[in-house]
């Protein structure tokens, strides 16, 4: 993957210095902040769909558990490669916290999974023009088209057919987005971790 590679040279070479006079866990400046934001949604991501694999709820079908397991192998490889290209600039891996969520009952699990690929599609949709290198903005398209799909198939399992509407959708047929600080308010329901986005752009 040779955009991979050429994210790993640029980003290798940043340090993350930056002031961190909000507390919590400090995701940097520039397009290093975005994608240790993104590294923390992946995160986020991949525990829940992990817990959601090891314990699987009542009534969980074969094909459910297949397709959720894929989910989660995506979710996984989002969150190791945003390691592996951030290296010394990446955040430390994050404490999650999934207490609100039961899940031994579908309902819920697949509640949760629909506001988390929800919010991840949005979550790239507003950060894409915060990214200044098209390499990064290449790769970020290339995940949240990902995370539509499994919000399309999570939708489907609530309910047939539903795998898009106007809550996500505007009139335009476009994906809707949400801000860093929109996101971040939701996502930190589930994290223990603090994060401090104090020094991400806005613009």
């Amino acid at each position: 993957m040779a955009g991979t590679a050429a994210v790993v040279g640029v980003i290798s070479g940043c340090s993350d210095k930056d002031d961190n006079g909000g507390g919590g866990i400090n995701l940097g400046t520039g397009d290093i902040g975005i994608l240790n934001y993104a590294y923390a949604l992946e995160q986020l991501e991949a525990a829940f769909y992990k817990q959601v694999t090891d314990t699987p709820y009542a009534g969980i079908t074969a094909d459910e558990t297949q397709l959720l397991a894929d989910i989660r192998d995506h979710e996984i490889a989002h969150r190791e490669f945003f390691k592996a290209a951030l290296k010394t600039s990446a955040i430390v891996a994050l404490e999650v916290n999934f207490s609100k969520i039961d899940f031994s009952k579908r309902e819920s699990v697949l509640a949760t999974a629909k506001a988390f690929e929800d919010l991840g599609v949005q979550a790239y949709n507003g950060a894409g023009k915060l990214i200044t290198d098209p390499n990064y903005l290449a790769l970020a398209g290339k995940i949240v088209s990902v995370e539509a799909r499994h919000a399309a198939y999570i939708r489907d399992l609530i309910s047939n057919g539903s795998f898009a509407d106007s809550s996500v959708i505007d009139a335009n047929g476009l994906d809707k987005a949400l801000t860093p600080k929109q996101v971040l308010s939701i996502a930190s329901g589930f994290l223990k971790s603090k994060l401090n986005a104090n020094n991400l752009p806005t613009s």
